[in-house]
């Protein structure tokens, strides 16, 4: 990894598991002063290392249970499309995360809804309406087996 040591990589372990940590007991942990600790943390966020903070909601509790893939085919594969279609899908909010891919289709798309019926809404609303959609396939995610999203640093 570029310009990050081995102790600028325990802070950042150390963030995603726990980004409320205090900086004493971060600066325990990596074993420095925390004045150091916070030197550090701080150019890591400077730097781009550290994007932001937020706090993990549980989906189940919130009445979004239910984890939804789609592959996203589009009519045409030219830039004006993609562009419209990116555009777009950064405005729903039901859109967890978008992706262009190389392969069969064009994007990956994750959702997140209450159940299959807010699905078939959210598909035929949403998606089918975005610009460039020719086709979609769905994938109803059955179990959940890791998704704590914390990078191998």
């Amino acid at each position: 990894m570029p310009d990050l040591d081995r102790t600028d990589r325990k802070i950042l372990k150390a963030l995603q598991t726990d980004g409320r940590i205090a900086t004493v007991d971060l600066a325990e942990k990596v074993g420095l002063s925390p004045t150091s600790t916070s030197d550090r943390v701080k150019r890591l966020q400077r730097e781009g290392f550290i994007a932001g903070y937020g706090a993990r909601l549980d989906p189940h509790r919130l009445g979004l249970g239910l984890l939804v893939f789609v592959e996203v085919s589009l009519d045409k594969t030219t830039p004006d499309v993609f562009e419209k279609f990116a555009e777009a899908v950064k405005r729903a909010p039901e859109v967890l995360e978008c992706h262009m891919v190389a392969g069969g289709f064009d994007y990956l798309v994750k959702t997140r809804v209450a159940d299959m019926a807010a699905y078939r809404r959210f598909l035929g609303e949403i998606l089918l309406a975005l610009p460039g959609v020719k086709e979609t396939r769905t994938y109803a995610v059955m179990e959940e087996v890791k998704s704590d999203g914390i990078l191998p640093v």
